[in-house]
């Protein structure tokens, strides 16, 4: 049966490879990207190659609270459903780290920005629709000042407590609609795959991206994640797992979604510093 599956940051790493797979099995596949010349390269490159796929994109950037929910609302004027999202955008390292809305760009758009885009686009998620969240091995316990944009950190301590959360409103969220969908679930796709983050991050070419492609593919579709719904799936283990303690912590992930949720209420600019 042909999905229709958004991608995040799909113009390059896994986020494309994942896409080129599920062209390949013709499903409608909604492409999202940062840059406008960039999206226009690899819609048309997919396009070419699976000229009877219906492939969309759109474009966002997702540092910006308002890009989030401008993107929300034109997916939502433009497709009555949607079967499949993945969350696969993320920044390791950047220049300037602070965004316009106050934000640490490792928070804003591994963490923030898919949560947002989920919580706007359940309407067209139904209860068999899976939100597969991409995660890391790499989770370390989120300081919710650094989360809220009050302190800095260094690239690997962001990126770490950036994905740890992602995990745990991942978690959080799959309890809360486990009776009525969709299915939510966070993954690590694999450690050090060759992604240009992990090459510009660490200055190695890294495993092969289709590991965590591959992973992702199965996640949206296969069976076995059909029931998945809160859980962490580590692909260094190639099954299901516990994360990292903190997103197990009820207490601890109801606080980070509400402090989550304080932040993408609030007008763009308001946590500005």
């Amino acid at each position: 049966m042909e999905k229709t599956i958004l991608i995040t940051g799909a113009t390059d790493g896994i986020g494309l490879e994942t896409a080129r797979v599920l062209a390949s099995g013709d499903h409608h596949i909604l492409l999202h990207g940062r840059n406008p010349a960039r999206l226009k390269a690899t819609h048309e490159a997919l396009s070419t190659l699976t000229p009877d796929t219906t492939i969309d994109i759109v474009e966002a950037d997702l540092s910006r609270l308002d890009a989030v929910e401008e993107m929300a609302a034109y997916i939502t004027r433009h497709y009555d459903r949607l079967d499949v999202l993945i969350n696969n955008a993320g920044v390791y390292r950047s220049t300037p780290v602070r965004t316009v809305d106050g934000l640490d760009i490792r928070f804003a758009v591994n963490t923030i920005a898919p949560y947002l885009l989920t919580n706007r686009l359940l309407p067209l998620l139904g209860p068999t629709a899976r939100v597969l969240n991409v995660s890391s091995a790499a989770q370390s316990p989120v300081h919710l000042e650094a989360l809220s944009g009050a302190i800095e950190l260094s690239d690997g301590h962001a990126y770490a407590q950036s994905k740890l959360a992602l995990t745990m409103w991942s978690v959080q969220m799959g309890r809360t609609v486990a009776e009525s969908g969709p299915m939510v679930l966070a993954i690590n796709p694999g450690s050090m795959l060759g992604s240009k983050m992990v090459k510009e991050a660490f200055g190695v070419d890294g495993a092969d991206i289709g590991i965590g492609a591959d992973i992702l593919c199965r996640g949206a579709l296969s069976d076995e994640f059909a029931h998945a719904t809160g859980q962490y799936y580590d692909n260094d283990r190639g099954t299901f797992a516990s994360p990292h303690p903190d997103a197990l912590d009820e207490t601890k992930s109801k606080r980070l979604t509400q402090r989550i949720e304080e932040i993408v209420t609030r007008k763009p600019g308001a946590l500005r510093r």
